[in-house]
């Protein structure tokens, strides 16, 4: 369960779809970033551009905010920890890279697999998919959370106007009684007959 968590960290919204970054791909597969995207260049005609496309710098600084506000400061990403993993990145922080990263798609991931081949990147497909499926099931009760939220503001916008009804109803019943209770109480001019 923690490996799921962990990838979702590694998920992001970008362009509209969650996608994830070849250097995460890479850490997880346990290859390097350029192997990784050396068996994607291949293979390219696997990976249409719903599937994977290059981060623009813009998108690469978002991401790169997002990930820092969330670990306060602390890097998403220790290579130096892995020794024997080498990566575009420099520093163990969000230092320069050569290349801006490229972003897969859930499909892009699903197709990762039948390129990166070995058993630890099978494994690691199965975990993502199951990351991935875990946010879309996430996103789809926050969804219904918010259409019932909807809902109920609604019903409250109904039920204060229903009020604010009886109240004036209630004021305008008042207002009679009073009425009634001064005419009834007023001192009588005019002419008084004895019986």
């Amino acid at each position: 369960m923690q490996i799921i968590k962990s990838i979702q960290n590694r998920i992001y919204e970008i362009r509209g779809e969650r996608v994830m970054l070849d250097f995460d791909l890479a850490l997880l597969y346990e290859v390097e970033t350029r192997v990784l995207n050396q068996a994607v260049k291949r293979n390219i005609k696997r990976f249409p551009d719903d599937f994977m496309f290059q981060l623009t710098l813009a998108e690469f600084e978002n991401v790169k905010f997002q990930t820092e506000a969330i670990n306060q400061g602390a890097s998403q990403i220790v290579i130096k920890d892995q020794p024997n993993l080498k990566s575009q990145f420099v520093t163990s922080s969000w230092g320069g890279t050569r290349k801006l990263p490229y972003a897969f798609t859930e499909q892009g991931v699903a197709m990762l697999s039948g390129v990166v081949n070995s058993d630890k990147a099978i494994n690691m497909n199965i975990a993502i998919m199951r990351a991935f499926v875990d946010v879309r099931k996430i996103l789809l009760k926050q969804g219904n959370i918010n259409e019932q939220l909807t809902e109920i503001k609604e019903r409250i916008g109904e039920h204060d106007i229903q009020l604010n009804e009886l109240y004036d109803a209630m004021e305008n019943l008042i207002d009679e009684k009073i009425a009634q209770i001064k005419w009834n109480d007023r001192e009588r001019i005019g002419f008084k007959i004895k019986e």
